[in-house]
């Protein structure tokens, strides 16, 4: 999938390895992994919804974005990049025809 970022300073945390241990410490290399999962599937149904990356919709406050976990409580979140957003004829979001993602942020949201 193709990556973009809400912010230049999201983008810039997470550009390189030493970005990310300045910017997350001990969650880094999970985030490093969780990006280049996301980096490499075709679409976000290619993303696994079971454990580790458990790819989960949120709700609440969040409607139409997505976590990845990182460690513990901490997640990484996206949301899909089309204009309009692929829905399925029932309702929700086509997880297969979500190609791009907008990184939005990392945090522990519990």
């Amino acid at each position: 999938m193709k990556l973009s970022f809400s912010s230049k300073k999201l983008e810039k945390e997470l550009a390189d390895e030493a970005a990310l241990k300045r910017a997350y410490g001990d969650r880094a290399k999970r985030l490093q992994t969780r990006l280049d999962l996301l980096r490499a599937a075709p679409t976000l149904a290619d993303v696994p919804p079971t454990p580790p990356p458990r790819r989960h919709e949120l709700s609440h406050d969040m409607p139409g974005h997505f976590a990845v976990d990182i460690t513990g409580n901490w997640r990484l979140i996206f949301k899909p990049d089309h204009d309009p957003v692929p829905q399925l004829e029932g309702g929700g979001i086509d997880l297969k025809a979500v190609t791009a993602v907008l990184i939005v942020e990392v945090k522990d949201y519990h």
